[in-house]
């Protein structure tokens, strides 16, 4: 296996997965003594380019994000169209989605991860740049996330 393929070994954001967006960003709020983050819909599917599984998506989701020091926690609640957001909450339920990092030559990336046996999940687009869920679970226990910001 090859040493270290993304280039970047700090986890920049934690993603959990949460039906209710609202409720959730304000207990997390009140947790932490902080005020609660205006959510948002990611893009819409002509802004987006959502890929899931290989196949065009209408996915989209609702976000929040909490910046906690040196790392990000993201809440994301889905909407019902097929994505890895909606398929791990239909199946194991609010909690952990993934672990992100930034990195830099995202084709290159996921073309790396595949040849290892890390298929890619899911790619979109978002303003300043882009996202790739790949599908790391057998071999590291987590589903990874790779974000490539615009210079």
């Amino acid at each position: 296996m090859e040493k270290n393929v993304l280039g970047n070994n700090v986890i920049t954001q934690i993603g959990l997965l949460v039906r209710d967006i609202e409720k959730t960003s304000q207990a997390y709020a009140d947790f932490f003594g902080v005020d609660k983050p205006q959510w948002f819909w990611t893009g819409a599917a002509d802004v987006a380019r959502t890929e899931y599984r290989g196949a065009p998506s209408e996915a989209r989701a609702k976000l929040a994000f909490f910046d906690m020091g040196s790392l990000q926690l993201e809440l994301i609640e889905p909407d019902d169209q097929p994505s890895t957001w909606r398929e791990s909450l239909d199946r194991d339920g609010e909690g952990f989605h993934h672990i992100a990092f930034v990195i830099d030559g995202m084709q290159e990336k996921v073309a790396a991860l595949g040849r290892q046996g890390m298929p890619l999940q899911q790619k979109g687009e978002y303003t300043g740049g882009r996202y790739a869920y790949v599908d790391t679970m057998k071999e590291l226990k987590v589903l990874i996330e790779l974000l490539e910001n615009d210079r």
